[in-house]
């Protein structure tokens, strides 16, 4: 066995007895000094050990070529009818898509960006075969026209009436135009306007009824409206409860659809309209008559991570439209990439990087407003190009490594430009082929009791060298005092 005075000897910390031990003021104030020290230097190294610590570093996008890019919008348009609203994407690869509906909803508003109803459905519009007669029959005129003057007494006085709003220069009105005076000629005859009187079909030329047109809210070129008697006043923001009809635009097709809405009024309903002899009119006041309708779109698409194109404009297989009074002025509620951020994902984000999720949403909020009075406002494009940029935020446990979350970031430059095209509102989006790295770097325990001793030892160390220093000059200086030579 190993005797304890060999134990002994191994001793790294010798004790000195006390009595050979000398207490100083000198060296009771560095103790005192040390120990704060060691106190103060302790809390640092505490707080840096729990304070979270991250590198960041640009590398190549890391997605792959299958994942796709999700935009998120919410975009009011004050002057743009749902009716036409068309959303559409192209992208550098050729690919095209247009009137996105699947995953974009609509909902009409009025100029104030009130909603006036339900979401906005076009229902099943069938695709338009047949825009007219092959044959033209000039002789043909049935319907009746109509102005600002005179549309509301025939809209009082007829329990349906029919309207077929157009313009001249308008290829699809001009190929209406025969078989619309043809059907409006064999209705006269079959419910004749002052012995029947069920059902009058008449016609608005836009080009000279501007007013009339903006107020039923005709944006393209031909509408035919369907307005049963009195039905179209509804006190609620500007909503007019009229009907759009969309069917096919031959004789044939237009009678069918003519009988239909006869069909369910009695004869009788006329002879009241007839006997009416006060003399009261309607109140044009009460009638709520908007510039334009407008339209709140909302919804996500899905694009490729490639430079591409999202636009939405009026758009239609069978109209036309009048550059000059479509208006694209919109009010961005939400334009975002990428998945969605909870206020937890952006919180526990922020904890990481305190920069991140400050240009998620950088259009929110924004209003691009072109006043159409002016005519150096008419025919404006609003374009807005984006450049995105994705962040990738990691957090490494161990030696492995836990993606948090992405987000995408972007800086936005807009423009108003005039085109003789359809005005659009057109976002120009170009992901950058780099993104940003914020990585979580891990403090180990085992350093930080490394560090904590390292300051321990370290200033009491110090503080012995000082206090030795410290003494030995005191004590040279009472020897020179007292004349001593050594």
């Amino acid at each position: 066995m190993i005797s304890s005075s060999k134990l002994k000897s191994v001793d790294f910390y010798r004790k000195i007895p006390r009595d050979l031990t000398e207490a100083s003021l000198s060296g009771a104030g560095l103790s005192i000094i040390a120990a704060f020290s060691m106190m103060f230097l302790f809390g640092m190294e505490l707080n840096s050990y729990l304070t979270v610590s991250t590198s960041t570093s640009i590398i190549v996008d890391k997605s792959t070529d299958t994942e796709f890019l999700r935009i998120d919008f919410n975009i009011s348009f004050p002057a743009l009818s749902c009716e036409f609203a068309s959303v559409d994407m192209s992208d550098v690869l050729g690919t095209s898509r247009l009137n996105i509906t699947k995953t974009v909803r609509k909902f009409s508003i009025d100029p104030n960006l009130i909603p006036t109803g339900s979401e906005f459905h076009h229902g099943t519009v069938p695709k338009i075969n047949r825009h007219g007669d092959e044959i033209e029959d000039e002789d043909a005129d049935g319907s009746v026209s109509l102005t600002a003057d005179n549309f509301e007494k025939f809209a009082r006085q007829y329990p349906i009436l029919v309207v077929n709003f157009y313009a001249p220069w308008c290829y699809w009105s001009n190929r209406l135009k025969p078989s619309w005076e043809r059907t409006a000629k064999i209705m006269r005859q079959r419910y004749d306007p002052e012995m029947d009187g069920r059902i009058l079909l008449g016609k608005v030329d836009c080009t000279e009824e501007g007013g009339l047109c903006r107020r039923h809210h005709i944006q393209g070129y031909p509408s035919i409206r369907i307005f049963r008697r009195g039905n179209d006043i509804k006190e609620n923001h500007g909503h007019h409860e009229h009907e759009s009809y969309y069917g096919e635009r031959d004789t044939e097709s237009l009678v069918v659809a003519m009988e239909t809405l006869v069909a369910p009024v009695p004869r009788e309903f006329h002879k009241l309209a007839l006997d009416d002899k006060s003399g009261q009119t309607i109140d044009t006041a009460k009638r709520p008559a908007p510039l334009t309708s407008g339209c709140r779109i909302e919804g996500f698409v899905l694009v490729k991570k490639v430079p591409g194109s999202l636009v939405i404009s009026a758009r239609s297989g069978a109209h036309s439209f009048d550059p000059s009074q479509i208006n694209v002025s919109h009010v961005i509620s939400q334009f975002s990439f990428g998945k969605k951020l909870t206020p937890q994902m952006l919180s526990e984000a922020k904890r990481l990087s305190p920069y991140v999720g400050g240009s998620h949403d950088r259009l929110t909020g924004r209003s691009y407003i072109t006043n159409h009075a002016d005519d150096v406002n008419a025919n404006v494009t609003i374009e807005h190009y984006l450049q995105l940029v994705k962040t990738e935020i990691a957090s490494r446990k161990s030696s492995r490594e836990f993606k948090l979350l992405e987000e995408y970031e972007y800086t936005a430059h807009s423009s108003l430009v005039h085109s003789l095209h359809i005005p659009a509102a057109k976002f120009h989006f170009e992901p950058s082929p780099m993104q940003v790295l914020v990585t979580e770097v891990p403090k180990f325990f085992s350093h930080f009791i490394t560090n904590v001793c390292a300051i321990i030892g370290g200033i009491f160390t110090v503080a012995g060298i000082l206090d030795s220093i410290l003494h030995n000059t005191i004590r040279l200086m009472r020897k020179v005092e007292l004349g001593k030579q050594f």
